[in-house]
């Protein structure tokens, strides 16, 4: 759903304000674009793999169902994902259509996977899937001999595509996006010869880091990439760190408060995913990092966060890559920090789960901040308390969760109209949040 849609209130909540400093210990849900990962490359690799710390939110659930219909045995173990991966060969053409549901993830890097399978697929999703850009992964994997092509014909799923017969290629991509290169390194395993791709930032790399941990070899050579077709992959044990996206939330949200102190444990904070904790300093915030260690080849630590005052930033191109999942609720930090706060070259914020450019600046202008947008920016002009009201989330798990921050930081509380959208991708947020706030 988009802004400027009638106004519909599905699974209300109101978030009241909070009258005492936020307090506690808690861990987030595992990373949901590494347990994307985990899944796919345990199903193409030979042999058995065990995911731990697999995210319960129905993006990832999605990966997995598009695997069970591809033929893979994939079975609950208490509370570890166990995958019998028969490696490439052993998957076979899924009965019906692949819905991906609302995850962009699933449906862009299987996109690249079915390319080099030998059987027909169609991979379809929800209402806000169906309105976001697949013609940035159809034209790179069309270069490489994929036959693939929206159903509709105008760049967006349903995406039919009959497999194999792919070679590789040198690809110049032209925005970074992490589920674009994924989606090539997925059909480049599968491809006669090498594939190259350059981008023009550095991207999430926790693919290159997966194809490494199973086994195989890719060349990363700052925005160069390079990896060979005809790889063998190996199971293997994944334990996945605390989705940095998730934790940003409470980051934020004890950033604000004043007197609190919340420690965050197991985050996983890859250099290509950490602009979060970059842009909090920068603003003030007082974050202290400790018991750094590393896990399925990720970098992970325990994060605290002391409440204080924050300051307006400028927020560069340069990070955009870096921090794409997290400028909701770093929208929410600046509008209650001294100051402006500016986010530069976010264009791509307008083809996520809403457009959330417009669904940002909408809930801030509604509790009483001024914000200003173009095309691809955003000047939020910081408040000393936000008002409170009613808020629309457009169906994104982000915006209704950044906005239930919101209401803990504002005079009136926040009414959100959709707040079960969270468990898209963070079933337990509102039992955490509710655990820092009564402590």
């Amino acid at each position: 759903m988009r802004p400027g849609r009638r106004f519909r209130k599905v699974n209300m909540k109101r978030i009241e304000p909070i009258d005492r400093p936020l307090k506690g210990t808690i861990a987030v849900p595992g990373d949901k674009s590494i347990a994307h990962r985990a899944v796919i490359f345990g199903s193409i690799a030979q042999g058995r793999t065990r995911i731990f710390n697999l995210s319960g939110g129905e993006d990832n659930s999605r990966t997995v169902r598009a695997f069970r219909q591809l033929g893979v045995e994939i079975e609950r173990d208490g509370d570890v994902l166990c995958v019998a991966g028969k490696g490439f060969a052993g998957l076979r053409q899924a009965d019906g259509a692949i819905d991906c549901g609302n995850s962009g993830t699933t449906i862009r890097l299987m996109s690249g996977l079915l390319s080099g399978l030998p059987f027909h697929s169609e991979l379809d999703g929800d209402a806000s899937i169906r309105q976001r850009p697949m013609q940035r992964v159809i034209d790179p994997l069309t270069k490489m001999g994929a036959r693939i092509h929206s159903k509709s014909g105008n760049g967006l799923a349903p995406l039919e595509i009959d497999g194999g017969g792919l070679h590789g290629m040198s690809y110049k991509m032209p925005i970074a996006s992490a589920q674009v290169k994924s989606a090539i390194l997925l059909a480049a395993l599968q491809a006669d010869g090498e594939t190259r791709i350059e981008e023009p930032q550095r991207s999430r790399d926790h693919t290159e880091v997966m194809i490494r941990g199973f086994g195989g070899a890719v060349n990363v050579d700052g925005v160069q990439i390079g990896v060979n077709g005809g790889q063998s992959l190996r199971g293997q044990d994944v334990r996945i760190p605390g989705d940095i996206s998730s934790a940003a939330f409470f980051l934020v949200a004890a950033a604000l408060v004043p007197g609190s102190d919340v420690t965050v444990r197991n985050v996983g904070c890859n250099p290509t995913r950490d602009g979060i904790i970059e842009i909090l300093r920068a603003m003030g915030a007082k974050l202290g990092l400790s018991n750094e260690r590393a896990e399925a080849g990720e970098r992970v630590v325990d994060i605290r966060v002391t409440g204080g005052t924050l300051r307006g930033v400028d927020v560069g191109p340069e990070l955009v890559a870096r921090t794409i999942d997290e400028y909701p609720i770093l929208a929410i930090a600046g509008a209650l920090a001294e100051g402006v706060t500016r986010f530069a070259d976010v264009k791509e914020l307008r083809f996520k789960e809403s457009d959330r450019i417009a669904a940002m600046t909408e809930g801030l202008q509604n509790l009483g901040v001024k914000v200003e947008s173009t095309e691809d920016s955003m000047a939020i002009h910081g408040a000393a308390k936000l008002t409170g009201g009613a808020v629309r989330s457009f169906a994104d798990h982000r915006v209704a969760m950044s906005f239930a921050v919101a209401g803990l930081v504002s005079a009136g509380g926040v009414e959100l109209d959709d707040a079960r959208c969270a468990s898209i991708s963070f079933p337990t947020f509102f039992d955490l949040m509710e655990q820092i706030c009564l402590h």
